[in-house]
């Protein structure tokens, strides 16, 4: 993989931490959640009138992304609720490059060397490490967490595939941001009301723009390296979010990690040297 493709992905997995971070310490993680995918609606819209329109070919995945991305960011605020960070995050974020890997052939033809296949496993190994640290969360939680990373091996097909039918990575995640917002925002008003809604994005609409802003340019440069590398080891590599996590907690919330936390951590960091070099 070329180390232009590694440094961005890079840069997009600590965006991804940024804005989970903000959705973690949210009061209200529903509504939290779908304001981080309203602005990165709002992002999508406003840098639309600068690029051209995706081919008509990927128009399909755009709609289905959307299903997936709905489907995402509701199990995520149903996993936090239902458990610990400390086992929810890693659970989704290491499952799903495992299952894009053990798949990727079958659904794209992507078939990767073994130095590449390598890299996935120590770098899921090092997510994994993680959850496994964890004293806190249930069986719900757990069974949460691991649909979640189903859903996100789906998305992350999809999303590879649509990006590199559209002819330009760019378009594609913006207008694939235009959706989601859009079904969660319905959802919430049906279930909560229409008052309920407007005084959560009236108090964190600066949040939002903010999260959803990290969240679009995380997402948008993964779906841009999935045009120049194959999906599976774009997918991993992100999954390097959790590492970036860590420092933050440790940096800047000072909170306490134990010496797993740093084991992990430079698993995660050795797997992605291996990703390089093979």
């Amino acid at each position: 993989m070329p180390i232009d493709v590694i440094a961005l992905v890079l840069l997009g997995a600590a965006l991804h931490a940024t804005w989970n971070a903000m959705v973690k310490a949210g009061t209200d993680k529903s509504l939290d959640a779908a304001m981080i995918a309203l602005g990165a609606g709002v992002f999508g819209l406003a840098f639309l009138p600068f690029v051209p329109l995706p081919a008509p070919a990927s128009w399909p995945f755009i709609a289905v992304s959307a299903v997936f991305q709905f489907a995402y960011f509701q199990l995520v605020a149903a996993a936090y609720r239902a458990g610990d960070i400390g086992l929810v995050y890693p659970l989704m974020r290491g499952a799903a490059p495992l299952i894009v890997a053990s798949t990727s052939g079958f659904v794209l033809g992507e078939h990767l060397s073994p130095g590449a296949m390598t890299g996935i496993l120590i770098i899921c190994g090092g997510v994994l490490t993680l959850a496994f640290e964890s004293r806190h969360g249930g069986k719900h939680a757990f069974i949460l967490a691991l649909a979640n990373a189903c859903v996100i091996a789906c998305y992350t097909f999809v999303d590879g595939a649509g990006a590199r039918a559209s002819g330009n990575a760019i378009s594609y995640t913006l207008w694939m941001a235009l959706l989601p917002p859009v079904l969660l925002f319905s959802w919430a008003i049906w279930k909560r009301g229409l008052d309920v809604v407007t005084n959560h994005v009236r108090r964190n609409w600066k949040r939002g723009l903010i999260g959803g802003g990290g969240s679009i340019a995380s997402y948008g440069l993964a779906l841009w390296a999935m045009t120049k590398a194959p999906v599976a080891t774009v997918a991993a590599l992100r999954e390097t979010a959790i590492l970036f996590a860590l420092i933050i907690s440790v940096v800047f919330l000072k909170e306490k990690a134990s010496i797993w936390r740093y084991i992990a951590g430079a698993t995660i960091a050795a797997g992605v040297l291996v990703l390089r070099l093979g």
